[in-house]
């Protein structure tokens, strides 16, 4: 693929940008495990999200597009997936190995995951470890992929103390929480993305969650529901900038301002930047609103940004940098 760049018009005006990622792969997941049809819409139509698709087809699951950004998935239970006939191919997605690995850590059957050379290259420990402690069978390359996992029987509850803040480590471990015995309980020094516990509430699922914390009992169902996902905020993040790099004004619709996602806000304000948050409404259990960045009327500084906002603006830092 070739790209040409050069000046052009005038940066502004009003955009939806994509559906959020990591929404979308939990929308896929979680329906997949659900009893009953869910319906998807906003589904992020990229390759990552469509890995964690196709990996769930291949272990029985019914999905069919209704369009490019709408899923309607028939959803198996929480213990109705099948073996796959070979390694689940996994791409460059982080999110779906990671998030996958707690699900499949529970079930009666082998699976391998596998990925890309980028992928092959992440470390995979920081969730192998405490599936580990669960009682989980998980093989890999020195920590990273492929991970073969083998069925352990039944796993235990744990308290988690996670060293570090990652919503995908405390997917992980809620995810295969669903499967265990007793209640698995996930701390971490500082709070990360809640999707994973909003969604799964969303779908029946009992779920204490608070700042820094997360709580679930095993043998929990998921109930099939309507699903509508926001606009990415890390996608929106770019726009944002642009505008105030352009000084001009942009509007983004239906994004997500989840406030465990909202970090690149925060820090833009800091910066100077003049941002408004108009028509806040709900999709689902998710927070939405638009984004009026009002780049012509600000006026921006370096700062300092904190270890408390790294962990919510941590996907949106190569923006921040060109900033």
């Amino acid at each position: 693929m070739k790209f040409v760049i050069g000046s052009g018009g005038t940066l502004g005006g009003k955009i939806r940008v994509p559906g959020d990622k990591s929404i979308s792969h939990r929308a896929v997941m979680f329906s997949a495990l659900a009893d009953g049809t869910s319906d998807i819409d906003g589904f992020l139509n990229g390759e990552d999200c469509l890995c964690t698709l196709r990996a769930f087809q291949q272990m029985g699951v019914n999905a069919v597009s209704i369009s490019d950004t709408q899923l309607q998935v028939k959803g198996v239970g929480l213990h109705g997936l099948s073996a796959p006939g070979k390694e689940l191919y996994l791409g460059n997605s982080g999110t779906s190995m990671r998030l996958m690995s707690g699900i499949l850590a529970g079930q009666a059957f082998a699976s391998t995951l596998n990925g890309d050379e980028s992928l092959s290259k992440r470390p995979m420990k920081r969730v192998i470890d405490p599936l580990l402690t669960m009682g989980a069978r998980i093989g890999s390359v020195d920590g990273k992929s492929p991970l073969t996992i083998t069925p352990a029987g039944s796993l235990k509850a744990i308290q988690y103390h996670s060293p570090v803040s990652s919503a995908q480590v405390k997917s992980c471990v809620l995810l295969a929480g669903l499967y265990a015995q007793g209640k698995t309980e996930v701390f971490e020094p500082h709070p990360s993305r809640d999707h994973t516990e909003k969604m799964l509430q969303s779908l029946g699922v009992n779920v204490d969650s608070k700042a820094g914390y997360a709580a679930l009992t095993g043998g929990q169902s998921l109930k099939a529901g309507t699903i509508s996902v926001p606009a990415d905020i890390s996608s929106a993040a770019f726009f944002m900038v642009g505008a105030l790099i352009a000084k001009t004004d942009v509007t983004l619709t239906d994004v997500g301002v989840n406030p465990t996602r909202t970090g690149i806000i925060d820090i833009l304000r800091k910066m100077g930047a003049e941002i408004q948050i108009e028509n806040p409404r709900l999709f689902g259990a998710e927070p939405v609103a638009d984004i009026v960045v009002k780049g012509s009327a600000s006026d921006l500084r370096a700062i300092e940004i904190g270890a408390d906002l790294v962990a919510l603006a941590i996907d949106e830092f190569p923006a921040l940098f060109v900033l």
